[in-house]
């Protein structure tokens, strides 16, 4: 089934290209039947390519999804028209009222600060508590994943000595998840952060789904709170750490090229998408999860 995303939102064209099929609000209204309501909270700069590496994830099913975007209702972006903003989203004022079947709260680039010092902190917090009453299941990225899991848990983050960058391998420690359903054993997942979570302060009741020897927890789930922790990005585009890489060394920045990404370690060739179908998979599995658990009329 397709994804209903509002009529003019750039990503649109870019998921028809894909083969991503796209419903029109017209043609959403004809169908008999509830799609399931999604949430994401955009919290990265680059507000328009997230929105489509996520759409092309959730719009992948053989479910009709149809997907609010939202964002912090007095964060001042510095990367997106409010133009954009203003046509595409709406504010958590906004929609705290409504109620989800699932919210993804995506990364944000201000993990090297301590969360009490985020300016929008107080409201996302509010956001978190707001999801234990008004969502059936949370889906939180890296910063946010750190964010919620603090928030609820008291887990603490670690400043690393150098950035962990690149695509690791990570191992499936419980494959009889739903959420890792047709997971392979080892799966590749890019990382990229300059802090991490620990499994040594994980609490009890929550259980490690995927880690990675080299950069430690990857996914978490937290089933008292209905949510998955993902502190990585298997929803990056193929080009996204390449251009990350290249902003750096462009900005003077000491960075090393991401490990394990360039064929044969070389910068200077295409990198390869080892990653796209376990981040299908993944999402595919999380929304099967909702459609099962969510109750069909919220009164």
């Amino acid at each position: 089934m397709p994804i209903k995303i509002p009529d003019a939102l750039p990503a649109i064209d870019v998921l028809r290209a894909e083969g991503v099929m796209v419903m029109s609000s017209e043609t959403a209204l004809r169908q008999d039947i509830r799609p399931l309501q999604i949430g994401l909270v955009n919290l990265m700069p680059n507000k328009e390519r997230t929105e489509t590496q996520f759409a092309r994830l959730i719009g992948a099913t053989p479910l009709q999804i149809e997907l609010t975007l939202i964002r912090m209702t007095d964060h001042v972006s510095k990367n997106t028209t409010p133009a954009h903003l203003e046509a595409f989203y709406t504010t958590f004022a906004e929609a705290r009222a409504r109620r989800f079947d699932g919210l993804i709260v995506t990364g944000a680039p201000v993990e090297r600060l301590p969360f009490e010092a985020v300016g929008y902190w107080g409201e996302l917090t509010e956001l978190f508590d707001w999801t234990q009453t008004n969502v059936t299941g949370t889906f939180a990225i890296c910063w946010g994943a750190q964010a919620m899991l603090h928030h609820f848990h008291g887990v603490p983050k670690h400043a690393l000595a150098r950035k962990a960058f690149g695509c690791f391998r990570h191992r499936n420690l419980a494959p009889g998840s739903p959420y890792l359903r047709g997971v392979s054993d080892d799966i590749v997942v890019p990382v990229s952060r300059w802090t991490e979570v620990r499994a040594a302060d994980v609490p009890p009741g929550l259980r490690m789904l995927l880690c990675s020897p080299e950069t430690g927890p990857c996914l978490i789930e937290d089933a008292g709170r209905r949510a998955l922790y993902m502190f990585n990005h298997l929803e990056y585009d193929t080009t996204s750490l390449d251009e990350e890489y290249r902003r750096d060394v462009a900005a003077g920045q000491a960075i090393a090229p991401p490990a394990h990404y360039y064929p044969g370690d070389d910068p200077a060739q295409a990198p390869e998408n080892r990653w796209r179908s376990h981040a299908h998979l993944l999402f595919g599995n999380w929304l099967n999860e909702l459609y099962q658990a969510t109750p069909f009329d919220w009164t």
